[in-house]
């Protein structure tokens, strides 16, 4: 059976750190700690204090001053690994911890689940190749000697770097290494150790070329590792769960992220909030457990986004001046469908096209393979569109050749209608309210990935009334604007207040209204 000995690099809360080993060591697991040598001293002391009777804990023999982005973190790792090698010959596997990492499974599943996966489970995605960099710096992170810490040092660190450009001093990569970046948290068999502490040892050329790369711990490992482990004994995952936000922060968890966290294919998840004590109790009570089974699902990052994207919409990027300048033109009408249920809005504009040669596009900006000409590459993505949302509209009137045209939305673009009703054309909304049932909300909950097929029951109960909610938050925020041409369809209604609706929104008869509005199914799910 498989034993794991935790690598923790920590630098701060010594009651918490000495929690953790306890809870980790008590299921005959092993612990070697990093604590940064430029934290207090005090603190070390009372961790060392603190857990001097546990056998199942050691520390790494050399302490060092730990920064952000430096090579010493990568050395902190080798020297707390090089002491869990030393001390610990029943350790099957290297798992790397921070302070604000916390299980969420039992010991039991952990080992279990190490035994039947016989690999490495590090990220190693190619440096070049993969978007892993999301903003910054790039090859100036590999090609350029960096001395000096960019958080401490910012103009001693762009200096540097300024210099070396203007003097045309860049380096060659290593020749027999191919550069990957990923997570530095992963988890790595013992033979994989042995072999990476070896090569630590042999080839000094490599440490030197590392040594002053910036932000190594992103690309040491995961270089290394693929270089000396066949590839099919790697799974490029991490095992520990963590999400960053659209602004590139950790998401911190809480007290209520429980049923949500050990219900991710993932051991453990990091950041756990140091105010979650209701999360933390019940996290440390199950390690220890015993026969708890788990209902396995991948809906983390995307509940978390639906959750917390809510009130943000329209309001974290202004409006670009020559889409505010621009205009579709007086004499042109564009009437818009605006409907949760897309299907429904299809529906009704399938009808509308059988009595009206009114050109019609559907839900252009929100579905990515929308049914569009080609507008020169400005209908490429929903991006581009949503970017240049009137010239869009602009070359689709002239496309069609038309002064009138319709376009479904979906309910959560109320920036898209706010700025269409600013607008010197005439603009329609025809809002569609349709009923929501329990039944459904759960099938768009699996349709859309906020919620898997092993999404437990309780998760989904709390899962629904949110999603009701955002449903009713969207369509007050359309009352509120107060658009000046807006009519409503409503399921609960009966034909003739449609047609009335209908008629108005197209300066159709009401009688060609009603017979659109008495279509069949209109409303079926």
């Amino acid at each position: 059976m498989s034993k794991i000995a935790y690598i923790l690099l920590c630098h701060k809360d010594p009651d918490a750190i000495i929690r953790q080993a306890a809870r980790l060591t008590a299921a005959g697991d092993y612990m070697t700690i990093h604590f940064d040598a430029s934290a207090s001293a005090d603190d070390f002391e009372k961790i060392k204090s603190a857990l001097s009777g546990n056998a199942n804990v050691t520390f790494a023999k050399k302490r060092v001053r730990c920064g952000w982005g430096e090579w010493s973190l990568v050395q902190a790792t080798i020297n707390a690994v090089e002491a869990a090698v030393a001390a610990y010959p029943r350790a099957t596997h290297f798992y790397m911890l921070s302070g604000d990492c916390m299980a969420i499974k039992t010991a039991e599943y952990a080992h279990q689940f190490l035994d039947e996966n016989d690999a490495d489970f590090i990220e190693t995605f190619d440096y070049f190749e993969s978007d892993w960099i999301k903003t910054g710096m790039k090859e100036e992170r590999l090609i350029y000697r960096h001395y000096f810490n960019e958080r401490k040092y910012k103009k001693l660190f762009y200096g540097a770097m300024a210099l070396q450009q203007k003097l045309g001093i860049k380096r060659d990569l290593p020749r027999d290494l191919q550069i990957r970046i990923g997570s530095q948290w992963w988890c790595l068999r013992r033979q994989t150790v042995e072999k990476v502490l070896e090569f630590v040892r042999t080839r000094r050329d490599v440490m030197r070329f590392f040594s002053t790369t910036w932000i190594p711990d992103e690309t040491f490992f995961q270089t290394i590792v693929p270089h000396l482990i066949p590839q099919d004994e790697i799974k490029s995952r991490t095992l520990t769960f963590l999400m960053f936000t659209d602004y590139g922060m950790p998401v911190t968890f809480y007290n209520d992220h429980y049923d949500m966290l050990v219900s991710q294919d993932y051991l453990f998840a990091r950041k756990i909030s140091p105010e979650a004590s209701d999360l933390k109790r019940r996290l440390g009570h199950l390690y220890a457990a015993s026969d708890v089974e788990f209902q396995i699902s991948g809906e983390g990052p995307g509940l978390f986004k639906f959750l917390t994207g809510r009130g943000r919409i329209g309001r974290r990027f202004a409006t670009r001046f020559w889409e505010t300048e621009s205009t579709l033109g007086r004499e042109r009408e564009l009437m818009i469908i605006v409907c949760k249920k897309w299907h429904v809005a299809k529906r009704l504009l399938e009808q509308i096209r059988q009595v009206s040669n009114v050109p019609a596009v559907e839900y252009v900006f929100n579905e990515e393979d929308a049914a569009l000409p080609d507008l020169g590459g400005i209908q490429a993505t929903i991006g581009k569109r949503t970017r240049h949302r009137r010239a869009l509209m602009r070359m689709l009137f002239d496309y069609f050749e038309t002064d009138r045209m319709i376009v479904c939305m979906d309910p959560g673009n109320i920036e898209l209608l706010q700025d269409f009703a600013t607008d010197r054309s005439k603009t329609r909304i025809l809002e569609i309210e349709c009923n929501f049932s329990d039944a459904y909300l759960v099938g768009h909950a699996l349709r859309v990935g906020l919620a898997g097929e092993q999404t437990s029951s309780e998760t989904m109960e709390r899962l629904l009334p949110t999603m009701r909610n955002d449903i009713v938050f969207e369509s007050d925020r359309i009352r509120d604007a107060d658009f000046g041409n807006l009519t409503r369809m409503r399921e609960k209604a009966d034909v003739s207040e449609n047609a009335k609706a209908l008629a108005e929104f197209m300066s159709l008869p009401v009688a060609t209204a009603w017979d659109i509005a008495n279509t069949k199914h209109l409303f079926a799910d």
